[in-house]
């Protein structure tokens, strides 16, 4: 057989949907990982098989981990895409939701990768790793967010200077702003969260939150399709010899090379002005 497996996790909608339709075809079998018997419905095609994955779940891991081992074809590639988004203030954000958004986004991705790593490194195979341009350079109210991306950038390294010698490659990808039903999902969040703030707190986080939301939501309609995005993606895991990161978006790229060459200050700035745009406008008379 000369056809290889790749697994896509958080594959039901948008840029994870876009890549297991986009890697499907000659050469590559796709596990796409979703949550529910009607996403896989929907994703279910040629080249790509559903499977129920919820990344949080030790049993689910361990059947992807089980499908795996019993295909005679080899692993190519893990795209850890699964995630969500959860903003609020460090301060007003509750505790559960910081143990949340880690769990999907960074010890999910961990649980995944340990358990497909001895089939990669059967056959010399890569992990690719979906972080975001927010594992680069934390927003005000991303600190959720953000931390556990700033981690997921931090354990590729480890891994990547780790499993190199053995064949192994892994990649990261940090998308800038996509169309996808993640972020708007995310506003939806913000919203729910910034609305059980105490009266202290709104005051002294609510113009800022509604900011963020705004600015969110219009940087997400400005951004590009998910399956423009996508093709970053699919570089990444088909590439002979790939790059250790790829950004996707202009935003994106923007932003890395800012965060290189300007003082934490500087950056503090940046943002404080983008960020003031956004905030509501004092009603007039």
């Amino acid at each position: 057989m000369t056809e290889k497996l790749v697994v896509v996790t958080g594959a039901s909608t948008g840029l994870g949907a876009a890549v297991a339709r986009r890697l499907a075809g000659p050469g590559y079998h796709v596990l796409a990982g979703v949550r529910r018997d009607r996403d896989a419905d929907a994703i279910r095609s040629a080249g790509v098989e559903p499977v129920i994955l919820d990344i949080t779940e030790p049993g689910h891991v361990a059947a992807l981990a089980a499908r795996v081992g019993g295909d005679p074809r080899a692993l190519h590639a893990v795209v850890n895409n699964a995630g969500i988004q959860v903003n609020g203030p460090v301060e007003a954000l509750p505790m559960e939701q910081w143990r949340w958004v880690f769990e999907v986004n960074l010890f999910g991705h961990v649980a995944v990768t340990q358990a497909l790593l001895p089939a990669l490194l059967r056959s010399r195979g890569r992990v690719v790793n979906i972080s975001s341009i927010g594992g680069r350079f934390a927003l005000p109210t991303y600190g959720a967010y953000a931390g556990a991306k700033f981690a997921l950038e931090a354990v590729s390294d480890s891994l990547r200077r780790e499993v190199a010698p053995l064949g192994v490659q892994v990649v990261v990808v940090e998308p800038g702003g996509v169309r996808t039903e993640m972020a708007g999902r995310g506003v939806a969040t913000a919203n729910r969260l910034a609305a059980q703030m105490t009266p202290e707190q709104e005051e002294r986080y609510g113009g800022l939150v509604r900011a963020i939301n705004t600015m969110m939501a219009e940087g997400t309609a400005s951004g590009l399709t998910a399956d423009a995005a996508a093709r970053t993606v699919a570089k990444a895991v088909t590439t002979r010899r790939p790059r250790t990161r790829y950004t996707i978006g202009r935003d994106a790229a923007v932003l890395v090379r800012l965060a290189r060459v300007l003082s934490d200050r500087a950056l503090d700035r940046v943002s404080a002005a983008t960020v003031k745009r956004y905030h509501p406008k004092p009603a007039t008379v």
